[in-house]
């Protein structure tokens, strides 16, 4: 490694380490040309690849360091200069006297729920900045936030993670960095985008209020790697005011998360103070759209064409779809064909062996005799009852259909929410069927009893659906006292698709 006072690209002279970890060494240096401070970084590219690997990391790295010096953002280190030493890409950036967020939450423990929220306006800003330009960072963590005097918060280290392998398995089978703060969609193995930034900052940000990542920490890089994969995290314990912005950052499937321009709007309302918004879902991302279904080919009717419909090739056959009414045809022709033969047997058996019944013995073939005293409408009636009781008897039989139980959408979790907080204290009886199974458990009395001590009670902001959970904050006016508390309540659905409130827990 280049050793102090070692001149770097003919101008970066080495001063004093300043900093190292899986991604390379950072140093203060001088820039001699321009004479300012600046911090240079010399990339360390992951053992176990051939000279071509080695050679493609090294001009990914500088690829990808050219891509982050498009950001100008008074939120993000700026990269000045792309360059080379001893073989290893340098990146040369501006240098700023600081703390990473991680220094700082291992000195200092969890940090204020408003604190946080001031960090996360500043690098959401910074971020959706980032993704205007078409940058994605890639890995978000709070060692990649540095935290400056006056308050001010700068991001690093755009995109680097990409260029030298980190965050992936290497050919050595050996995972490199952590993949704690990973969206569930890149630890499923698809590419990292910017929803991905979206939930690595809520990570990063619930780690600076409850002291560790939402899906914990494991020296078993491959066993958390599966955890973060099924998306399931503990709602936060001491975010307080932060929960229902953290919540929507969170939102396992990248299509629900806000955009990053949406997430500073969040953050801020909390900083402010003000209600926080619910980002609908689906608002900032888009699903691919399927095909269009093809259109039937002309002068037909019948309906849309089969779904694997191959084309019509020039100076080939007809495809079979467009002859399958003849088919049709002739298979009609055959049938009653086949009828007219059939009763045409029938008449010249019944004329052959007519006569051949002794006398006075019973027709087998015969429909039976009519009861004495039972007219002959009641007997049709009982035959074609039981009859049908017959055919009702093979229905039932068969296979039952599986019928699928609906699913009610978010708004319609969200609005029997705001429904029960406008019924009570006033209307506790309409209130209380908007209940689950387990809060009713504690019984109508006790119930009642609670709220007669309450006088009003108000949703502050909007609530937040995320999975089975509602999180809303709620003011109760006791006497002369208004109490604001955080609570998540858990959902349930009855059978036929009706949410309900079935767990309250005080946030």
């Amino acid at each position: 490694m280049s050793a102090e006072g070692r001149l770097i690209a003919g101008r970066y002279r080495l001063q004093q380490q300043i900093g190292s970890g899986a991604m390379g060494v950072v140093w203060q240096a001088v820039d001699e040309r321009l004479h300012r401070t600046v911090a240079v970084k010399q990339l360390l590219l992951q053992p176990g690849y051939t000279p071509e690997e080695t050679e493609e990391a090294r001009q990914r790295a500088m690829r990808e360091g050219r891509i982050a010096a498009r950001l100008q953002h008074q939120n993000a280190i700026v990269v000045f200069d792309v360059a080379e030493d001893e073989g290893q890409p340098v990146l040369v950036m501006e240098y700023l006297p600081s703390q990473s967020l991680s220094s700082v939450i291992e000195e200092q423990g969890v940090l204020p729920p408003l604190q946080v929220a001031r960090i996360g306006v500043q690098v959401s800003g910074a971020l959706a900045a980032a993704h205007m330009a078409g940058i994605v960072h890639r890995d978000l963590k709070p060692g990649n936030i540095l935290l400056g005097d006056n308050d001010i918060a700068k991001i690093t280290d755009f995109g680097i993670s990409r260029a030298i392998g980190d965050v992936a398995v290497t050919k050595s089978g050996i995972l490199a960095g952590t993949p704690a703060y990973l969206a569930p969609e890149v630890a499923l193995g698809r590419d990292p985008a910017p929803a991905s930034d979206v939930f690595s900052l809520g990570s990063t940000l619930y780690a600076a209020i409850e002291g560790g990542p939402p899906f914990g920490v494991d020296e078993n890089a491959i066993s958390l790697l599966h955890r973060v994969a099924r998306g399931q995290i503990e709602p936060p314990q001491q975010a307080g005011p932060m929960t229902p912005a953290l919540m929507q950052l969170l939102r396992p499937d990248p299509v629900d998360r806000p955009t990053m321009a949406q997430a500073r709007e969040l953050l801020q309302a909390v900083l402010d103070g003000r209600p926080i918004p619910n980002t609908s879902p689906n608002g900032g991302w888009q699903r691919p759209q399927a095909a269009p279904p093809r259109t039937p080919p002309a002068g037909n009717r019948m309906g849309p064409p089969p779904a694997a419909n191959p084309p019509t090739m020039i100076g080939g056959a007809v495809p079979a779809q467009q002859v399958a009414p003849r088919r049709n045809y002739r298979q009609i022709a055959l049938w009653l064909l086949a009828i007219v033969v059939a009763v045409l047997v029938g008449v010249l058996a019944a004329n052959a062996f007519g006569d051949g019944t002794p006398q006075g013995q019973p027709d087998p073939s015969a429909p039976p005799q009519t009861p004495p005293g039972t007219s002959a409408s009641s007997t049709t009636a009982t035959t074609t009852t039981a009859t049908t009781t017959s055919e009702a008897a093979t229905t039932s039989s068969s296979p039952p259909s599986t019928s699928v139980m609906r699913q009610p959408s978010a708004d319609e979790i969200v609005d029997v929410v705001r429904k029960y907080y406008s019924l009570v204290p006033g209307k506790l009886d309409q209130a209380w069927n908007l209940l689950g199974p387990n809060l009713q458990s504690q019984g109508k009395d006790r119930y009642e009893g609670f709220w007669k001590t309450i006088e009003n009670v108000k949703i502050i902001g909007e609530p937040v659906q995320s999975g089975a959970n509602v999180f809303v904050t709620l003011q109760f006016t006791k006497g002369h006292s208004k109490i604001t508390e955080s609570h998540v309540l858990g959902m349930v659905t009855t059978p036929d698709g009706k949410p309900l409130i079935n767990t309250d827990r005080r946030n």
